[in-house]
């Protein structure tokens, strides 16, 4: 039995929890803050470009869905962008680097050989 006000207040307190869920992808020591545009990793902010932040909420938030490079390329260049494939190699070799995984296997991020990536 609750007031009406406080059920509300209840209501309201659980909306924002939601969008806040909705808008965070937390993966082991990886956090991604959709509206606020960072990465942090183990707590410590991540130095990411516009289009490695796109890449990889893009990876993130579909995990486990493989996209090849085509896929990626149309929805973090754009489809009237004029990239090559090797592109999408160059960042994803460069993200990795600033998500500090220098040795094979990768930790978030997959190669799935002759097809494409997805994040783990």
């Amino acid at each position: 039995p609750y007031s009406m006000p406080e059920m509300l207040a209840r209501v309201k307190a659980l909306a924002r929890r939601l969008h806040l869920a909705k808008n965070r992808i937390k993966v082991r020591d990886l956090e991604i803050e959709l509206d606020e545009h960072q990465v942090k990793k183990a707590g410590k902010p991540l130095d990411l470009t516009y289009i490695q932040f796109k890449l990889l909420y893009l990876l993130a938030s579909q995990r486990d869905n493989v996209f090849s490079r085509k896929e990626i390329l149309d929805r973090v260049w754009g489809k009237k962008v004029y990239v090559t494939n090797r592109t999408v190699d160059v960042h994803i070799k460069r993200l990795r680097e600033k998500l500090g995984e220098m040795h094979y296997p990768s930790k978030y991020i997959e190669t799935i050989h002759g097809v494409g990536y997805r994040f783990m």
